[in-house]
């Protein structure tokens, strides 16, 4: 039994991904058990150890690229970037290395092509997915309309609830162009009034907002909620001192 979430969507053969859960590490509460971030007040030597026996399990011959995430919109090309360079996307066509990010309650989005030749992994919390994370990391592949997508486990729509100030930033955040008045449709459709001026959010109507925008068609996953499954997920928005889940994709090597 593995530890680690399964993308279903129909890659090329030579496409690995994997998406873990907070179960199969050493770290002890409130981390436990496989938090793979350095960032939330773990023993790093434990976080090392988890992320050493996960490159191990998923047969990876080279270190994840594990970025610092900042919430922004920055695409490094991973081949190139250094560890814990300040990103919140990277991008490879190199077979072996595997581009990670890491989430508790925010969106992890995996991209690759048709062609099995480019990958990536993107950061997508509401102010990045607002500010075109998303789009950015696009434009780095040869074809963008022959990208798929696979969105993992984030918060779900039944506990993301956020002020108006954020559906109006994505309203004026959408781009211009024939489409603009059907994204801001699909942006409003994915806002539903709670209480007292507040929404509740879906990530991922937004993130398939965004990508059908941006000519994706071949769009996966979503349906989870880091906020209510406390088995398998972190959620910084239930414990605020928690871990973080990866969610990797890389090319394999040549045989």
């Amino acid at each position: 039994m593995t530890n680690w979430i399964n993308p279903h969507w129909p890659a090329p053969e030579n496409i690995g991904a994997a998406i873990t859960t907070r179960q199969g590490g050493y770290s002890l509460k409130p981390f436990d058990s496989n938090n793979l971030a350095l960032h939330v007040g773990d023993v790093d030597a434990t976080v090392q150890a988890n992320r050493q026996s996960l490159a191990e399990a998923l047969g990876l011959s080279q270190t994840p690229l594990w970025l610092d995430q900042v919430h922004g919109t920055e695409v490094v090309y991973g081949p190139e970037a250094a560890p814990a360079t300040q990103a919140d996307a990277s991008f490879s066509d190199q077979p072996g290395l595997a581009c990670a990010i890491m989430t508790a309650d925010c969106l992890p989005v995996l991209f690759c092509n048709q062609q099995g030749t480019q990958v990536a992994a993107a950061h997508a919390g509401w102010r990045g997915l607002c500010n075109g994370i998303l789009r950015k990391t696009l434009a780095r592949f040869t074809s963008p309309d022959q990208v798929m997508v696979y969105l993992g486990p984030a918060i779900g729509p039944e506990a993301f609830e956020v002020g108006a100030e954020v559906l109006q930033a994505f309203i004026q955040g959408a781009p211009e162009g024939a489409q603009r008045a059907r994204h801001i449709e699909a942006i409003q459709t994915a806002f539903v009034p709670s209480q007292q001026g507040k929404y509740l959010a879906d990530l991922y109507a937004l993130a398939r907002a965004e990508l059908t925008a941006c000519g994706v068609s071949a769009i996966y996953g979503g349906g989870y909620c880091t906020f209510t499954d406390s088995t398998r997920f972190y959620s910084y928005r239930r414990e605020a001192k928690t871990g973080r889940m990866a969610s990797l994709v890389w090319l394999k090597n040549n045989q």
